[in-house]
């Protein structure tokens, strides 16, 4: 799933918030008391929660590898 494809509610989320609704939709997928269809959608939110904590994890990968090398050259 592509980042454009995560909703503007998702991708405002911190990782904190993003990570706490993951918990809660699989309290509710763990209980099995749900239909199908709330069952799928619940699980595609999730997916999209999933890719956005991703993408928020690689972006803060690039910034401290960008800081790590401007510190190297400092050092030379």
């Amino acid at each position: 799933m592509k980042n454009k494809n995560i909703p503007a509610d998702i991708k405002s989320k911190s990782i904190k918030q993003a990570k706490d609704e993951i918990d809660i939709i699989l309290s509710k997928l763990e209980k099995n008391d749900i239909d199908l269809e709330a069952s799928f959608a619940d699980y595609q939110r999730m997916m999209q929660l999933n890719n956005h904590i991703d993408s928020l994890f690689k972006l803060r990968v690039k910034e401290i590898s960008s800081l790590t090398k401007k510190a190297k050259k400092n050092k030379k």
